[in-house]
């Protein structure tokens, strides 16, 4: 039986006259039936509206295209494509099979992504497009932030750690293509997003769209994110992203910083024996870790959000060393809930 799907909000009945400049937003989804009613009303409801809003499903089964479907038939502004190659069944990278089918099927030149596990304020793709838009830019980032009214305890502890905003006006130059933007001859150009791969792909877009392009980054153009993390959560997301890294044979820096961390960690546990020095100067260290992005901004959450924060902080480098580290070894496929 189908699950039922989140209502979205008949606002997105609307009707306008005058879409922003030929842009196409593109989404992608499978089994996303707690998300969808949320993610695509905010899409339709962008001043100005965009010409289309394309999603691919790659064959979900509880209730989500059913909900598209219903929805396109009210506002054709949604492009509903079903394309059951863009799973795991099919697709070592299904993510990015979805992107590439939605950007091929675009109709617009301009291209902007977003995430079935976000929403978007009204001005989103305005201020995101931007500097596509004026031809200053074949390229921009909008970043990503938590729902200030929909997040976890968790959530605000793993934040940084997975480049994610806590307040929607943190300066941010990191790379999600929960609000990304480029051009279709960008696309074309760096021969699509990569299908080999499950997690990370975004990273390898952009590695090559910097590489070719360069980068725009906009204020006021995050993509509201509700991950709704446990610990267990956070740590499983941080660990797949890291076996990823190491398939990929990718941030091998940051592989090294990880494992440094966790070297000096079991030394100053060792020292003990002699001092407590070396312990409270790692102590200190990781203090450095886990606040020096966003202090000003976690501290506004209270007591229990900082020392959440120091503990997952901690976790950090032993999941990312040991997950990277298996990752450059492993051929094993790495699986999603969507495809469980």
């Amino acid at each position: 039986m189908a699950r039922a799907v989140r209502s979205g909000s008949p606002r997105h009945r609307r009707r306008y006259t005058c879409p922003m400049q030929s842009v196409s937003v593109i989404v992608t989804v499978l089994n996303e039936a707690e998300d969808i009613g949320r993610v695509v009303p905010s899409l339709l409801e962008q001043i100005p509206p965009p010409a289309e809003v394309i999603v691919v499903d790659g064959g979900s089964t509880d209730g989500t295209w059913e909900w598209l479907v219903e929805t396109q038939a009210l506002d054709p502004r949604l492009v509903a494509i079903r394309d059951e190659t863009c799973s795991l069944k099919h697709s070592d990278g299904p993510v990015s099979r979805g992107r590439n089918v939605a950007i091929a099927a675009a109709k617009s030149e301009l291209i902007a992504c977003a995430d079935a596990g976000c929403t978007y304020a009204p001005d989103w793709l305005r201020n995101l497009t931007a500097p596509l838009v004026d031809e200053t830019a074949q390229y921009a980032l909008g970043g990503s932030c938590l729902d200030p009214e929909d997040h976890t305890l968790w959530d605000l502890a793993s934040a940084p750690f997975f480049s994610i905003k806590l307040w929607p006006t943190e300066p941010t130059k990191s790379c999600t293509a929960r609000s990304m933007a480029f051009t279709k001859d960008l696309w074309q150009r760096i021969g699509g997003f990569p299908e080999a791969v499950l997690v990370g792909e975004d990273t390898l877009f952009d590695f090559d769209a910097r590489r070719l392009a360069g980068a725009a980054f906009v204020d006021n153009a995050k993509a509201l994110y509700h991950p709704q993390n446990t610990f267990r959560l956070a740590c499983r997301q941080m660990a797949r992203y890291a076996v990823s890294d190491g398939m990929a044979r990718v941030r091998g820096a940051r592989l090294f910083r990880n494992a440094a961390r966790c070297v000096l960690e079991m030394l100053a546990l060792a020292c003990l024996v002699w001092s407590l020095v070396p312990l409270l100067v790692v102590l200190v260290l990781e203090s450095w870790f886990a606040f020096h992005r966003d202090w000003e901004y976690l501290r506004r959450f209270g007591a229990k959000a900082v020392l959440a924060r120091y503990v997952f902080s901690v976790a950090v480098p032993w999941v990312v060393a040991v997950n990277q580290i298996y990752g450059l070894f492993t051929t094993q496929k790495q699986t999603n809930r969507q495809n469980a």
